[in-house]
């Protein structure tokens, strides 16, 4: 019986910590097959991937893992709690995923699993909401809250890979309680390091490095925290023109977006709370540059990743209702990306036993004539804001020869030899 380690990652870009892991989730879980659920061109922390979904899905899938699946983009651009519960939804409805792993500072399942069960009280909730109301973070809330009424160490909280391990297991316990969670230790550094210290360096540092030289310098630090045939893709699509891209590729585009939406579309967005459509709207008209928007902004409740979030979904056009009934809906397809013949294999097996469709040929579900109409099924529109962020996210390639849009109906899964 085929069963497989599943990951939930963002791969931006893919480099040694993302080795490391791919080759202790297949350790810790005994299973012979791995599958990555991959946020696609747009981000978690509000932010354009740095390659396009196809072309970092290949690079995984070439270092090792089985099978690249899109996270669907109302949940890839999302905060902790609704990002990994998009994941967790998605790996549990493929049917053959017996494990999910993921990194923590603190690795130990058993005090995560602390902290996951009391952010399920009453007590804690109400706690937490209380502190949000005096303008705290979610994060802070939550460890203020878990400090207060549970006497649970609030460091534990300090971590952006602890809260998601966190809300992993929260999700699993309500959406998948046969996945056995797994955590390991993240290695050497830290998840914000911009500095290059070691063979195993954050994609933050590795991104960063990239930017500054304008490619993976060959033999430098950053050439050596990233697998060789890896640096070699990543500088060929740099070369190519089709990267890096960077919030600065859609200065204009973001600006003209929030200067053209009305206030009413402004409040419709996903965490635009409490008049701060007005604030936007007025920092638009005198901001040059997307960072100049964010840092007029920028507030001690509203942090650069919540408006970079808010921004994102500006151009996607979602609202809070339209993630309110995806919210409801977890996802409803399985989109593919890149596999190699383990992934074949797979495939053949999710498509037995899958909860929701495999998605191989995106005109088979969604095509480019209905993308534009108002009946659309729940699947058809989930599925039509993964083509218009990819719409948009081409036209931030250096290369003008790159931006056509309609890549999603044009591409098919790459498929990759072992």
């Amino acid at each position: 019986m085929i069963h497989a380690v599943g990951m939930i990652v963002e791969y931006n870009p893919f480099h040694n910590g993302h080795l490391w892991h791919l080759n202790e989730a297949k350790k810790k879980s005994g299973a012979a097959f791995s599958i990555g659920v991959m946020s696609g061109n747009f981000l978690q922390r509000g932010e354009p991937a740095m390659l396009d979904k196809w072309s970092r899905a290949a690079i995984a899938v070439k270092a090792g893992v089985d099978l690249i699946i899109e996270l669907p983009v109302v949940f890839a651009v999302r905060s902790a709690q609704y990002f990994a519960t998009g994941g967790v939804q998605l790996l549990n409805r493929l049917g053959i995923v017996s494990h999910l792993c993921f990194g923590a500072e603190t690795p130990e399942i058993k005090k995560l699993s602390v902290v996951a069960n009391a952010l399920n009280q009453e007590n804690t909730i109400n706690a937490m909401l209380e502190k949000m109301k005096t303008g705290q973070t979610y994060a802070a809330s939550i460890a203020a809250a878990l400090s207060a009424n549970c006497e649970i160490d609030a460091q534990l909280l300090q971590s952006p890979n602890n809260l998601l391990a966190i809300e992993y297991i929260r999700a699993i316990g309500a959406y998948a309680p046969q996945l056995i969670p797994l955590s390991i230790k993240r290695q050497t550094a830290d998840y914000h390091d911009v500095a290059i210290t070691s063979s195993i360096a954050s994609a933050t540092a590795v991104r960063t490095a990239i930017i500054e030289n304008g490619t993976i310098v060959p033999n430098s630090a950053a050439w050596q925290t990233v697998p060789l045939n890896c640096a070699q893709q990543i500088n060929e699509l740099i070369h190519a023109g089709k990267g890096p891209v960077t919030l600065d590729s859609f200065n204009n585009i973001i600006l003209a977006k929030m200067r053209t939406m009305d206030l009413n579309q402004l409040a419709l967005l996903p965490d635009v709370t409490e008049g701060l459509h007005n604030k936007i709207s007025s920092a638009a008209l005198k901001a040059t540059t997307a960072h100049e928007l964010l840092f007029n902004v920028k507030s001690k409740r509203y942090t650069m990743t919540r408006l970079q979030r808010i921004i994102i979904h500006a151009l996607l056009g979602t609202t809070k209702q339209k993630l309110t009934e995806f919210d409801r809906l977890g996802p409803l397809y399985a989109r593919v990306l890149a596999f190699n013949d383990n992934g074949r294999m797979l495939l053949k097996e999710i498509h037995k036993k899958a909860a929701i469709p495999v998605i191989t040929k995106t005109s088979h579900h969604l095509t480019s004539k209905q993308h534009h109409t108002n009946q659309l099924t729940p699947l058809q529109n989930m599925l039509a804001y993964d083509v218009t962020a990819t719409d948009i996210f081409t036209l931030g390639f250096p290369n003008c020869a790159w931006r056509s849009g309609g890549l999603d109906y044009r591409f098919s899964p790459l498929y990759l030899p072992n």
